[in-house]
Order: C-alpha cells, then structure tokens, then sequence
C-alpha cells in the first residue's frame, strides 16, 4: 500500500490509530491496556513493555501521537501539566539558572520558586515581550529560556523566533508552554524550540474529564533527559486518561476552530463596551504583540481576558452570568470563566501579581461550544446590572 502523508488535520483523527497494537479486532480505538505488568516471553531479552511506569501501550500511542502533531523526536504524557513542566525543568542542574517568562501560569511560578531552589537551580523573571529584556536577564550560568505564549493570563506574545535565535548566541536552551495554541495553530519546535509542554487537561482533552500533562521533544539528548526523570519520578498519566486525551485529540480541529470563532466575536463586543477597560486577546489589532502572534501562529485561540473597573463591579459581573461555569482551568467544552487573583495566580503574591498587571478586576474567559449570540447576550446581561448595581451604590453612599 502506498503511503501517504497526512495533513495535520487528518493526523489529529488518525495519528493514534497508526501504531500496530490490535491486529486480532479491528478495533477503531486504541485499546486501555489496563495492567499493571506484562508477560515476557523470554528469560534474557523483554519485549518493549515490562510495567507500566516505565511505559504502557496506551501511554505509548498517546506519546507518539502528540510527537507526530508537534512534528517532535519524542512525546511523554504526565499525570498533569505541572508534573510535565516538573520534569522537563528537572533536567537542569545544581547551580543551573533559568529565565523565565514574568507572565507565567501560577503552578509554574510556585514550582519554579518554592522548589527549583531547594535543588540549587535559580530563576529570573523577564518580560518575554522584551526581548532585550530577556538578553539582560542571562547569567553566566543560564541554561534555559522558559516561555509562554500567548501566556496566561494576559494573553502577552513571545517573539519565538527572536528567543530561539538567544538561545542559539547564548548556547541555551528553549521551553515553551504551547497549552494555549496547541500543535494544531503553533508549532514551536519547527521554530527552533527544544520542549514543548502541555497542559492536556485544557483543549486537547478538551472535556474537563482529565488531568494531564505532555513535554515533546526535538531530539534524542532532551528525550532521554526527560524519560530518566519520567521513569525514575514515576508522575506518569494513566492508560484509562491517556484514553481520554486520544479521544480528545480527535475532535480538536472541529472544537478548537469553533470555539476560536467566537471567541474573536465575543473579544470585539467586550472591546466595544463602555464599561470594559481592556481587552487581551491576540485577534485584536490593538493587541500588543498581534502581528507577532500572526506571524508564528495560524489563530488567535479560544482564551482571551479582559479587566473591569473595580473588584466590585467584577464580583457582580460574575454572579449574574448564568451559561459560563465559574471554575479554574479551560479548553472544556463549557465555556469556563475564572478570576485569576484567587484561581490560576492565587500562588503568586499580591505584590507580584499587581506588577504582572493581574489587577482585582481581571476576568479570563475560556470560550466554549455554546451559541456565541447567547454568550454575548448573556455578558451584555451581567455587565448592565453590575453598571446600574455600581451606579446605584455610589449614589447611595454620596
């Protein structure tokens, strides 16, 4: 049979059907190979499984998978996404220095100093928007440019070109969370990126069903780096999940595509409103760092946040919409709407979050597959009584 290549489209249906594990069936999906153990067949040399930390097929088709889309040398699947992004900043070394993005998902930021330092790695924080900014942040003992983008929850733009071409003057390397854009809109390692990581709880899984993580690499040195601490930690994603995020890969394209699409509709009516004081959302053209994110990206995504005028008037915006779930985390089918402050940066000090602009009235919303006229109808709702709510209070109070 004649092979054909596939586009990435066709990939994210047919990439975990393409590894040779069920002859006997025909099975469409790929088997949960729930066990703990495997039988080998000779004394002196195993098969390629022997127990399931070191590896199973079910997490094996998933790793494969996601290193097809990411166009990468190696994939591994985690039991989250900080255990992912553990394990690949596990790689550096006592004594070791990383720079990192100062607009950084709140678990990264805790992990990266609350924990890092008790294994002798420092960190400084930059502006990975600056890429002068980053430049002056390398120590001598620098070893890795950690970025996200577009990052949460400002939706703020990394130059990945310009941080990989850093990296290449300074000898370093290049990780870079991708959880926003997923292989199907960014492509970091085609861009000269070392690692890639994943939150797959978020779009890839796409549910709200899983937790799970995924580093991908782009060659053999990082891979075996990251499989020692993989297999040595143990912090491995299970076969029924690893079953999950399968499954979730295969609807990616239809998901993703839809939720972006209102998600830019949704972006211009907040942009549009009186009572909005900013939009971040990588569509808009008055977005800093769009024609970058246009450049090395093929959407804007299905995330976007924008600020209110007080804590207050956020409070009431919040109370009174009735179709997104208030909850952490995002990429769900459901329109998820979280308050940053107290969710994803809650780890991060009060002091650092006002400086990284994650001001009291800050909102991110993570677009779901509900009718985006009833999204906007249900925002345009919320935001009225918290204006007349706010209005009357003030008048009240004078």
């Amino acid at each position: 049979m004649t092979k054909i290549t596939q586009q990435l489209d066709t990939l994210l249906v047919t990439g975990s059907t393409l590894h040779d594990y069920e002859k006997k069936t025909g099975a469409v999906n790929i088997p949960i190979y729930a066990s703990s153990t495997f039988d080998q067949s000779s004394f002196d040399s195993f098969g390629p499984f022997d127990y399931s930390r070191s590896g199973n097929p079910t997490r094996d088709a998933l790793e494969k998978t996601i290193a097809r889309l990411e166009n990468g040398h190696r994939g591994f699947a985690f039991s989250s996404g900080i255990a992912a992004i553990t394990a690949t900043l596990l790689t550096l070394n006592a004594g070791d220095h990383l720079v990192i993005t100062n607009e950084v998902y709140g678990g990264t930021y805790r992990f990266v100093t609350t924990l890092l330092p008790k294994y002798g790695i420092s960190h400084s924080f930059a502006d990975f928007t600056d890429l002068a900014a980053v430049e002056a942040a390398i120590q001598p003992n620098t070893v890795v440019l950690y970025a996200e983008t577009p990052a949460n929850p400002l939706l703020g733009i990394t130059d990945i070109r310009g941080v990989v071409a850093l990296a290449q003057k300074y000898h370093l390397k290049t990780f870079v969370d991708n959880t926003f854009m997923t292989p199907l809109y960014q492509q970091p390692l085609a861009l000269g990126v070392d690692v890639v990581l994943h939150s797959a709880t978020k779009f890839l899984g796409g549910h709200s069903e899983v937790i799970a993580g995924l580093a991908i690499t782009k060659d053999e040195e990082m891979s075996k780096a990251i499989y020692a601490i993989q297999n040595g930690m143990g912090a491995i994603l299970s076969p029924h999940d690893s079953f999950s995020v399968i499954q979730g890969i295969k609807t990616l394209r239809a998901r993703l595509d839809f939720s972006s699409r209102n998600a830019q509709k949704i972006a211009e009516f907040l942009h549009a409103h009186e009572d909005v004081v900013d939009v971040y959302y990588p569509g808009l053209p008055c977005h800093i760092g769009y024609a970058i994110h246009q450049s090395q990206s093929t959407s804007a995504g299905a995330v976007l946040s924008f600020t209110l005028p007080t804590k207050q008037f956020t409070q009431l915006v919040v109370e009174h919409m009735t179709i997104p779930i208030f909850a952490v985390s995002l990429g769900g089918v459901e329109s998820i709407l979280s308050y940053p402050p107290t969710m994803s940066h809650a780890a991060i000090p009060l002091a650092e979050r006002q400086a990284r602009g994650i001001t009291d009235g800050l909102l991110r919303l993570s677009v779901g597959l509900e009718n985006v006229d009833d999204l906007i109808a249900d925002l345009s709702q919320a935001l009225a009584i918290a204006a007349t709510t706010t209005a009357n209070m003030n008048t009240t109070a004078q």
